[in-house]
């Protein structure tokens, strides 16, 4: 999913997209950020991004893909905890 594609979701419904919290300062996920930026995963190439992301249209699905990927999440996104987040909370930066 195109960050710019968002307006075209359906916004009765809840989608899922898989998250990070950079855990340090110039973390090695995403280097010359700072503690606590928030990133989705890329689609792509699994690396903490901004666009590009999975959306899945239940937590479970969600869950599952993390899962399906754990292997190459734990190196493209070292010391973080990928977790389900709904996308219109995590867009407004109220949820992880």
């Amino acid at each position: 999913m195109r960050k710019a594609d968002v307006d075209l979701l359906d916004g009765a419904k809840t989608y899922w997209v898989p998250a990070v919290h950079a855990p340090v300062c110039d973390w090695p996920g995403a280097p010359g950020c700072r503690r606590g930026a928030r990133f989705l995963i890329d689609e792509a190439s699994l690396r903490p991004a901004r666009d590009n992301y999975p959306l899945f249209e239940s937590r479970g699905d969600c869950l599952r893909w993390i899962m399906a990927h754990r292997v190459e999440l734990v190196r493209t996104a070292p010391d973080a905890d990928v977790t389900p987040v709904d996308l219109a909370r995590w867009l407004l930066g109220l949820s992880g």
